[in-house]
């Protein structure tokens, strides 16, 4: 079998932005929910998809903190959603669904990072349930709202390559690492694509994970100033110091590009950076996408545990 996880030579790079992306495309007709479009490169996601004419829904939290953020954005609706809450993804899920319109696309952008040791549902580790749970359980419940044709991209990060599927203590109960729990966090974002994009292929229906690049957003909120000047981000003064930082429109680029690309068509279950198909990763090269990320078994056993945690399963009988 043909590896499919190789550059594509799409045009575009690691700071082309969202816009010039979808430079040319008409999205008008189109819908879009994207998880978190208020803040950090969700905003961006919502700004650069709406200017092209798509009508975007964001799930968020805080529906103040949300209305506020994009005060202006035209084509834009808002309603509460928390990942970190089965029962809101619940409610937010089957109320669109009785709307009865259709979704062409899902971008899961939302997620928190390195956040201190929290439980949620059912002592679940917070990030594990958060990026990949809440995310599950959403695009399982929209099922029957979306459309033939459309795209599930989710928002892995290179720090997927801090950890596997820790099968044998997922939920870190044996002690915390804060980035080992984001790194495991990250790889599920990227199996989730692999297999739905193997169970609804035949279907048109093609998902895809991609690691944004490294942007200064609200997703280091838990992080010390200390921790970032460490790692030669900032300076003592809190100026960037990274020149590989992207903005946050560069760094919304590739999940846009995911999403709506004509270059991506009849592909799928692909890990995406800098606007195109991210290469395998190689042991001390930066970038690509890790074999454990990548796996089709991995991908296949983390839904079955995925639908047992969640309680949902669109494609039981599949």
């Amino acid at each position: 079998m043909n590896d499919k996880q190789v550059p594509i030579g799409s045009g575009f790079g690691a700071y082309t932005t969202a816009d010039e992306v979808l430079a040319g495309l008409d999205l008008s007709g189109k819908r879009a929910i994207v998880t978190g479009g208020h803040s950090g490169l969700g905003l961006e996601t919502t700004r650069a998809l709406a200017g092209a004419g798509a009508k975007v829904i964001i799930g968020a939290r805080s529906i103040e903190a949300a209305r506020s953020a994009v005060a202006g954005i035209d084509g834009v609706e808002i309603d509460r959603i928390d990942l970190s809450d089965l029962e809101s993804v619940r409610v937010f899920a089957e109320q669109f669904v009785a709307s009865g319109r259709s979704i062409d696309m899902v971008i899961n952008s939302a997620g928190i990072m390195a956040c201190p040791e929290t439980r949620v549902g059912d002592g679940w580790e917070a990030q594990f349930a958060t990026n990949h749970l809440g995310h599950f359980a959403l695009v399982n419940r929209l099922w029957p709202a979306i459309s033939r044709g459309a795209r599930i991209v989710s928002v892995s990060s290179g720090g997927h390559r801090n950890s596997a599927i820790r099968w044998e203590d997922m939920q870190f109960e044996t002690g915390y690492d804060k980035w080992r729990a984001y790194g495991q966090s990250k790889t599920a974002n990227a199996l989730f694509a692999v297999h739905l994009d193997r169970l609804e292929r035949d279907s048109g229906i093609r998902a895809f994970s991609l690691h944004p690049g490294k942007i200064f957003t609200p997703l280091q909120r838990h992080l010390a100033k200390e921790e970032m000047v460490s790692a030669g981000w900032i300076d003592a003064d809190g100026n960037p110091m990274d020149p590989t930082f992207k903005t946050p429109s560069q760094g919304a680029a590739t999940q846009v590009w995911a999403a709506t690309s004509p270059q991506l068509d009849g592909m799928g279950g692909l890990y995406c950076e800098d606007c195109d198909i991210a290469i395998r990763a190689t042991d001390g090269e930066p970038g690509g996408v890790s074999d454990h990320a990548a796996d089709a078994e991995e991908a296949a056993r983390l839904w079955i545990l995925s639908a047992r945690l969640t309680g949902i399963d669109a494609f039981a009988a599949a």
